[in-house]
């Protein structure tokens, strides 16, 4: 009787908001229960780090075949550039990895790769929010939100959804990358901050001027709730009035486990070291690393980390993936932090027993040319590499291809096939997993997207 009513009471909350019950996830099908995505803004390059192309290595310093109408994003088609690093065969599986990322490298039998990534734009903000949410355009749910929309969260005191951003800043595109859309509006991105220097979320603790309100604290956040509530009553259908009164009693939870899941300090120092988390270059994505399996540990279900922020006038190194000028420079600087945190991930969940129900996604807007820029590399939205590990993935995998030179994928994949696959090891049907929205069931892959069988344990 008690489950009965339980359920009634979430059908009619579910129905109020919009949402389809046929979108329920099937939990027994679920290899995975947690999310990892760490996203490398910029668009790193397949071509010097996971896409081996013996072919560009022979062709190197020749002209790069423009028939066709061949167009860059920013630049002319310059002479046919093989990677800056040596490719080696690695692992069990013989999986070639550059030189720049040795420590990924002696994890290729956890990993699966898809080599035929394609974007539909070269522009980084638009390509940003496809890769998110399956949309080019701005306002669509991300696949954090959807993601906790179907599943909820398993932590109590913790948000479901919590990204990590680049403690140089934010990301093209910014906080629409981890937005809710029209899903309602509690569904979005906690943002925690990393920075040693700075408390994990803004304006969590008042400040010392206020300090003598807090003597009464539990009977003022009754009070509160209780006009909350009745200020809520005839505005049901506000979900922005909703979530926010929503967050802000999640920010009193949080008073205590924010700090609590943010404190490094109680983790062992073979773990710190592990994580290289004292590096003045390597330690912030560590500790982006570090939190991240806190997190996971804690019951958040979708993490997305963050490495390299939005582009700026800085120099003489670029804030993020996006190597137009000095690709062995901006790649040699990012490749050693994405290596070091990434690699110390994955053995730190395998070693605790974790990696088998999460999943770890390393993704990036698109990849870049074969030909040379300058020194550097222009945009390629026709081909990049995306690769996954843990959750149900077959280790040591690899699923489709880009053509001899790496500039454009063979039976491209979109990221439709991607969130499909991740829904899919989550227990979720990405065809049922929809909300009704100006007319039209909406859905993370919207009319499109194929799970990825091949890469599946």
């Amino acid at each position: 009787m008690a489950l009965a009513a339980m359920l009634a009471d979430e059908s009619r909350a579910h129905a109020a908001e919009g949402h389809t019950t046929r979108g329920q996830p099937s939990g027994p099908l679920a290899k995975a229960t947690a999310v990892i995505q760490i996203f490398c803004p910029g668009g790193l390059s397949h071509v010097d780090t996971f896409d081996y192309k013996p072919e560009l290595e022979r062709r190197a310093g020749t002209p790069f075949d423009t028939s066709g109408d061949v167009e860059f994003f920013a630049s002319k088609p310059g002479n046919c550039q093989p990677s800056y690093w040596p490719f080696r065969q690695h692992g069990q599986c013989g999986r070639w990895v550059s030189d720049l990322l040795p420590n990924l490298a002696r994890h290729v039998d956890d990993m699966a790769f898809i080599h035929s990534m394609q974007s539909k734009t070269a522009l980084h903000g638009p390509a940003m929010f496809m890769a998110n949410s399956g949309f080019i355009l701005p306002g669509f749910p991300s696949m954090g939100a959807w993601i906790t929309y179907g599943l909820g969260s398993a932590a109590d005191n913790l948000p479901g959804f919590v990204v990590l951003p680049d403690q140089r800043g934010l990301p093209p595109g910014g906080p629409i990358n981890w937005g809710a859309g029209f899903l309602p509006a509690r569904h979005q991105g906690t943002v925690l901050e990393t920075a040693l220097n700075k408390p994990p979320l803004a304006d969590l603790f008042p400040p010392e001027s206020h300090q003598g309100i807090l003597a009464g604290e539990p009977a003022g956040r009754r009070f509160l709730k209780l006009l909350n509530e009745k200020h809520l009553e005839p505005r049901r259908d506000q979900t922005d009035l909703a979530a926010r009164i929503a967050a802000y009693e999640m920010a009193a939870r949080l008073q205590l486990s924010a700090p609590d899941v943010t404190d490094l300090s109680r983790e062992t120092s073979h773990t710190c070291r592990l994580y290289d988390i004292d590096d003045p270059h390597r330690g912030s994505f560590g500790r982006q690393c570090l939190l991240a399996r806190r997190l996971v540990e804690r019951g958040v279900r979708f993490v997305q980390i963050y490495c390299g922020a939005e582009n700026t006038t800085s120099q003489p190194i670029r804030p993020n993936w996006d190597s137009h000028e000095d690709l062995a420079r901006d790649h040699g600087y990012w490749g050693p932090i994405l290596d070091q945190g990434a690699s110390a991930l994955l053995a730190d969940l395998k070693a605790r027993g974790m990696l088998e129900s999460t999943l770890v996604i390393c993704s990036t807007e698109f990849g870049r040319q074969p030909a040379a820029q300058g020194k550097g590399r222009d945009h390629n939205a026709s081909a990049f590499t995306v690769w996954m590990a843990g959750g149900g993935i077959r280790g040591g995998t690899s699923y489709g291809s880009s053509d001899d030179l790496g500039f454009a994928a063979i039976a491209p994949t979109f990221c439709y096939d991607l969130h499909a696959t991740a829904l899919h090891l989550l227990g979720i049907d990405h065809t049922q997993l929809t909300f009704y929205n100006n007319g039209i069931e909406r859905r993370l892959t919207d009319v499109h997207g194929h799970v990825i069988h091949d890469l599946l344990a």
